[in-house]
């Protein structure tokens, strides 16, 4: 995959502020078309209909945890290829080790800084890890 595969991105957090400032940077910094939500439950309907490259997921959401909302996009075929980061805070590298054992693609950790936001997801993107 090349950068310029990475069009869509699905951003999935609790906190509206972030989804905005998130938002912002994907669509106005990076050119993408970003759909975002808030309901864990809502993610794998959400998904297929936004059809999206890549899934930003907070870990922490409300009656969910991330790794069960991987978990249900795994369980789904059409959803099973799309790379899942995680966007959290207090993720410790063995976190990472093991949210990438379950099949994310990365973690972005919180609060991160906007000036990188954008190289971090396109690097996760490419498979450059995290």
């Amino acid at each position: 995959m090349t950068n310029a595969d990475l069009k869509r991105v699905l951003y999935v957090d609790d906190d509206p502020m972030l989804r905005a400032l998130v938002r912002l940077l994907l669509e106005k910094m990076g050119g993408l078309v970003v759909e975002d939500g808030c309901d864990p439950g809502q993610v794998v309907a959400q998904a297929r209909a936004f059809g999206p490259d890549m899934i930003l997921l907070d870990m922490n959401l409300p009656g969910r945890s991330g790794l069960e909302v991987l978990e249900s996009l795994r369980a789904e075929a059409d959803l099973r290829g799309v790379p899942v980061v995680f966007v959290t805070a207090g993720a410790t590298t063995e976190d990472a080790a093991r949210y990438r054992a379950l099949g994310a693609a990365g973690v972005i950790a919180k609060p991160f800084s906007p000036a990188t936001f954008l190289t971090r997801v396109r690097a996760l993107w490419q498979g450059g890890g995290g």
